[in-house]
């Protein structure tokens, strides 16, 4: 298993405890090479040694991010309660059964924070949660070749409103995060992997949930051969699976809020709200 961090100076992999500074290599090579992990490991060849890295940024650099819905029980009960009121309620439960999931665009690099980041909530927004995700790495071919954490910020009252405004509750600016690394492997998470999310306000926890991988009911490279079927991603993508953590109804994230994603072996995800 290899982990690539993404640093202000450039990529560190890190190998079995030992951490290294390649000559040549990015992110956007990485995606596009038809053997990512062989990509990887060739780089290791005359890498030289390096310190731990001391700060993150999200390991991205022209990849889009896409995100999957409704493919926890969770999320889909969830979702069609809060938009019972606009008649949307049965969307959800239809799409959660069928063959084909809800698929829908997430992020450009820009919109995407790091480590210690910090993510936004919409002022136009009442009821904004965070949704932790483990999140598929896939080259140019559509082949899944390691996985991450990603925090897909959601407005969830704006999404109750009226299922069309899925975009605007989604997409805007510091509404995705990723890290705290890479994980490349030819291995994805067992269905015991645990997801875990902490939310602390003021030094005290408002909440804590758990999941597992094995709750997602789609398998996971099915979801990215619906990604790629009729699309191009020449640097590939990154494409988040759902979340089966959702706080109660009346939780919202407020400025200052301290979020906690936790994912072995990727690592755990640190990211504040802004102000």
């Amino acid at each position: 298993m290899l982990r690539i961090h993404a640093t202000p100076g450039g990529l560190i992999l890190e190998e079995a405890g030992r951490f290294l500074a390649p000559r040549s290599l990015t992110l956007d090579a990485v995606f596009s090479a038809a053997d990512p992990s062989a990509a990887v490991r060739a780089a290791l060849a005359d890498a030289r040694p390096a310190s731990t890295p001391d700060r993150l940024l999200a390991p991205i650099q022209s990849q889009e991010v896409w995100a999957a819905g409704v493919t926890y029980l969770r999320s889909k009960s969830a979702r069609m309660a809060e938009s019972k009121d606009a008649g949307g309620g049965s969307f959800y439960d239809r799409v959660y059964d069928a063959e084909r999931p809800e698929i829908f665009f997430k992020a450009t690099p820009h919109r995407v924070v790091g480590p210690g980041g910090e993510v936004r909530i919409r002022a136009d927004g009442r009821w904004n949660v965070p949704e932790p995700e483990l999140t598929l790495a896939i080259n140019a071919a559509g082949q899944i070749f390691g996985f991450t954490i990603g925090n897909d910020m959601s407005s969830r009252d704006i999404e109750g409103e009226n299922p069309l405004y899925l975009p605007q509750a989604k997409v805007y600016d510091r509404s995705a995060a990723l890290g705290p690394c890479l994980v490349v492997t030819d291995a994805l998470p067992g269905p015991e992997t645990p997801i875990r999310m902490s939310i602390r306000r003021g030094g005290h926890e408002v909440f804590a949930g758990e999941t597992n991988v094995g709750r997602i009911k789609r398998p996971l490279p099915s979801l990215a051969q619906w990604l790629y079927l009729e699309n191009r991603f020449p640097q590939g993508a990154y494409l988040m699976t759902g979340t089966g953590i959702v706080p109660s109804d009346d939780f919202t994230l407020r400025a200052g809020d301290e979020i906690r994603i936790r994912i072995d072996p990727v690592g755990e995800l640190l990211n504040r709200v802004a102000g």
